[in-house]
């Protein structure tokens, strides 16, 4: 019986399914169950315990296999690279070799003749195989051998090419290997949803790491990459149309990518080092810009008042949080909120991050004098309604926020403060006069963004003694007790960190009659926030944390770290 009518017979798939599955295969030639993976119609574990079944084989799961040295090396990792199949056991003169794909025959011949061991298949979903040769053959780990064995075949030792002799292989490197390793690279990082890739020259090492959920990790490339970063350098110049022969000055410059149907933009920075260029490429989904501001995980009572805020004339509203906070997707939601057909919006931004559908959005460039400032004065003579400035930098760009405030627009920007109360205090450091800040700002929030518990290996626990701080546990203020936390274990799921994906916690500070005194006095920010907390007006960033913990949806160290308690 053909494997479609067992997956029809076992319940996996109904008949109409496979009558898709059969059309799509007959169009693309590849085999049946590659067609129902592909297009989602069963899980792919699934049908290869069937298949194993069919064929007599043992099914493993890779995911939580470690092997020994000895087994990895059995395989010459070119054989591992071009069968996409890994080694499983070694022993006795017989290698168990796991593979998706196990009627290619003839190539598991060539195994038998590389290794001189008596070869037995077992079955593993692609998936697990190739995250398996990431973790045990690196990141590009292909394309990196291809271009070793060119260099080496050109006469340059692999191992231990001078950074002249690293020119010469990179110039006769295969253009099409360079451009793979760099797209193998940009698309690794995208599926382990990285926010940034760092690739950071030394005088015998080249590091690529990926910031993931505000982390930097190594991104595990083997180390044969050092002699191809020059290589590397150019390319991501090349798409970034930059110069790539001004190796003595920073760059900037943008790539747009799609990765598996996903539009993406890349700003990228490269920097003159002591041992060569580093690269900063800074990621940013095209997605990301369409997030509602419901979508950003505020409690309810906070969402509720920050869209009355946002649905006001005019005013100053402020979001405020170090870098990497998501301040600019809260403004681009905010402002996607409330920008309709009968109102016009502009912004001025350094860079324009995202490009929002019926925004007006200008991009600063200091090298005309389009700063901030210049940039705000401009856009009153083109009659907005609703203003956004990428952020508050200095006196003259504050004090043209509070004249269009004062005109009659709806103005969104960020500061760099700690709490919702530090923002208030920061423009009287600017200088901007108390009776103008109290005239015209309405609102402040301030984020962070926390690490979620992975939900893969969390475990739930009582809290351990001085984990947490000791209102937490004992509870005060009518705050129940702290009963439970979670705990972040680590498996393959989450890299070993024990979190995966991240949330906001936020804070919000509405302006009172009472709170306005406390400016005209130029009171300090903990002042500010007392007040404001005791009218009802402030909803802190510490009952956030607590609230984020007390669900387990993080952890008391992240939240102790990521928030000043």
């Amino acid at each position: 019986m053909a494997l479609g009518s067992i997956l029809v017979a076992r319940g996996i798939l109904s008949p109409e399914q496979l009558t898709l599955a059969e059309a799509e295969r007959r169009a693309t030639g590849e085999r049946i169950e590659h067609t129902i993976a592909r297009l989602g119609l069963a899980p792919s574990h699934r049908v290869l315990e069937v298949l194993a079944d069919e064929l007599s084989l043992p099914f493993v799961r890779l995911n939580d296999w470690n092997p020994d040295p000895e087994t990895i090396q059995a395989l010459p990792s070119r054989l591992v690279f071009k069968l996409r199949a890994v080694p499983y056991r070694v022993g006795n003169g017989r290698l168990e070799l796991a593979t998706s794909d196990p009627l290619r025959l003839d190539s598991f011949d060539e195994v038998r003749t590389a290794t001189g061991l008596q070869v037995d298949l077992v079955l593993a979903d692609e998936r697990d195989i190739a995250d398996f040769i990431r973790t045990h053959y690196g990141v590009a780990g292909d394309v990196l051998e291809a271009l070793g064995a060119h260099a080496t075949a050109d006469g340059h030792s692999a191992s231990s090419a001078s950074d002249a002799e690293s020119d010469r292989n990179n110039g006769d490197a295969s253009e099409a290997s360079v451009v793979r390793l760099v797209n193998d690279l940009l698309a690794e990082a995208v599926r382990e949803r990285a926010t940034d890739i760092h690739i950071e020259p030394y005088e015998k090492a080249l590091d690529v790491r990926y910031r993931i959920d505000g982390v930097l990790v190594d991104a595990g490339v083997p180390a044969t990459i050092h002699q191809f970063r020059n290589a590397i350098t150019s390319r991501l110049k090349i798409m970034a149309n930059m110069n790539i022969a001004e190796r003595r000055r920073a760059q900037d410059g943008r790539i747009s990518l799609r990765i598996k149907g996903q539009e993406y933009d890349l700003r990228v920075s490269v920097i003159p080092m002591l041992h060569g260029e580093g690269v900063v490429l800074r990621v940013l989904s095209k997605k990301a810009v369409l997030v509602g501001l419901d979508e950003l995980g505020m409690p309810p009572e906070l969402l509720s008042r920050w869209d009355t805020l946002v649905q006001r004339p005019h005013g100053i509203l402020l979001v405020t949080g170090p870098t990497g906070s998501g301040k600019s997707t809260t403004l681009y939601a905010s402002l996607r909120r409330i920008v309709k057909g009968d109102t016009k919006a502009i912004t001025v931004e350094d860079p324009v991050e995202y490009n929002v559908p019926g925004v007006n959005q200008i991009q600063v460039n200091h090298s005309v004098g389009l700063d901030f400032a210049a940039g705000l004065r401009a856009i009153l003579r083109h009659d907005p309604d609703i203003i956004m400035i990428g952020e508050i930098r200095d006196r003259e760009t504050a004090e043209a926020a509070v004249q269009a405030s004062l005109t009659g627009h709806l103005v969104f920007s960020t500061l760099h403060t700690n709490d919702a109360a530090g923002a208030a205090t920061r423009l009287l450091d600017m200088g901007i006069e108390p009776f103008l800040i109290t005239s015209t700002l309405e609102g402040i929030i301030a984020q962070r963004l926390l690490r979620r518990t992975c939900r893969a290996c969390m475990i739930v626990r009582e809290p351990l003694h001085g984990e947490c701080p000791p209102d937490w546990i004992n509870g005060s203020d009518g705050v129940a007790p702290l009963a439970f936390v979670a705990e972040a274990v680590g498996c393959r799921e989450c890299r070993g960190t024990g979190y995966s994906g991240r949330i906001g916690a936020y804070e919000l500070m509405m302006m009172t009659d009472a709170a306005r005194d406390e400016i005209m006095r130029r009171s300090s920010a903990s002042s500010l926030a007392k007040v404001a907390q005791s009218e009802g007006a402030l909803l802190s960033l510490r009952a956030a944390a607590l609230e984020l913990v007390r669900s387990q949806i993080t952890t008391p160290s992240e939240a102790l770290a990521s928030i000043r308690l």
